[in-house]
């Protein structure tokens, strides 16, 4: 009897597996410029830079969605300011963890510093857009 429940408990679980619904499945999000409202994003196949109105930033690993279109990264986020940069001059540079989703060729990402746990801003991009950004003068 032991060995018939252990049996049926093993086709059970491979059935379970296989069915999907233990799936840790995750893509490479889609590589290229995604630019939207004071962004832009360039996404390669092992990091991402991005360009905002006064900051910049980047992701030095793969953006890897998983099977709901979620992704949770980490990288860097730099403030900038108007005015050139001084000799010696300290970039005001913060870890940031970038959560986001995707819809096809549309992304939604929140920006928030991991020191300071602020939240930068929610931005939607688009994958082939042109960015729309102001720079700092």
């Amino acid at each position: 009897m032991k060995q018939l429940c252990a049996g049926f408990f093993s086709i059970l679980l491979l059935a379970f597996y296989f069915s999907g619904c233990a799936s840790t499945n995750s893509q490479v999000v889609l590589t290229g410029t995604w630019g939207g409202e004071h962004i832009g994003m360039i996404v390669s196949d092992s990091s991402a830079t991005l360009d905002y109105d006064c900051a910049h930033g980047s992701i030095d690993e793969p953006i890897k969605i998983d099977d709901n279109g979620m992704f949770n990264v980490i990288g860097v986020h730099i403030f900038e300011k108007g005015g050139p940069i001084r000799l010696g001059e300290i970039p005001d540079k913060h870890p940031a963890v970038y959560d986001g989703s995707i819809n096809e060729k549309e992304m939604t990402l929140i920006v928030k510093l991991t020191d300071t746990e602020a939240v930068v801003d929610t931005f939607y991009l688009t994958l082939g857009a042109e960015p729309i950004i102001y720079k700092c003068y």
